[in-house]
């Protein structure tokens, strides 16, 4: 098992930080109505080629703090109209109290259930995302949703969505990606840390320096 993905965070004086991705506090599982969408309605128009892409997702919240990876991949394959058991995912996933390991324990199970290898993990090693890095991630988005499927990325950190609100998981965390924008600068993030901040829209930049010290699954 690859640990290099890992960034190493040392644990808050309330014990609730954990290198793996798992934030504090517990969440309870709920549907966020105001932007949920059936998973058979998969995708929005084009417009402009590769302009504006996304995905409909059948969204649910992580039912516990640590639970982020499973979580994310099921909200992931929901776009594909998978509805997959969170705890069936967390076993093969490896997940604990600490969170889930790392991307590669996740492209896996991506992979069983989408039924092919459709996925691979990307690192982004650095402590900051660089240039070529950045368009990697920009055109991995686009290509995945093209296809239908969404990104798992594993982040850690602060970042600022479109609408400057700041969303900060310093112990680590694991989000989907499920659409584009402005081809691929703009993307867009279903988070089941909280029902009440379901998805929202960050730029490519900021995706990329979250990633950045761990990695993403993407087609």
């Amino acid at each position: 098992m690859r640990t290099d993905l890992i960034r190493k965070t040392a644990l808050t004086a309330a014990g609730l930080a954990f290198t793996g991705g798992a934030i504090a506090g517990p969440v309870t599982t709920a549907y966020a109505a105001s932007d949920a969408k059936p998973a058979t309605q998969t995708q929005t128009d084009r417009k402009g080629g590769h302009d504006e892409r996304e995905l409909g997702v059948r969204y649910e919240a992580q039912p516990n703090f640590y639970y982020c990876g499973p979580a994310a991949t099921r909200n992931a394959l929901s776009v594909q109209g998978k509805n997959i058991n969170v705890d069936d995912m967390a076993k093969e996933m490896g997940t604990t109290e600490a969170g889930t390991n790392s991307i590669n324990d996740i492209t896996p199970v991506l992979n069983k259930e989408t039924g092919k290898n459709a996925y691979r993990s990307v690192e982004i090693s650095t402590p900051d995302a660089d240039t070529k890095q950045t368009d990697t991630l920009r055109a991995d988005v686009v290509t995945t949703v093209d296809d239908g499927r969404a990104v798992v990325a594993n982040i850690a950190g602060t970042s600022t969505d479109t609408d400057g609100a700041s969303h900060s998981y310093e112990g680590g965390h694991y989000i989907s990606v499920v659409g584009y924008r402005d081809n691929g600068n703009t993307v867009k993030i279903a988070d089941s840390a909280d029902p009440n901040t379901a998805s929202y829209w960050i730029t490519v930049e900021h995706l990329a320096d979250w990633i950045a010290t761990r990695g993403y699954a993407t087609s």
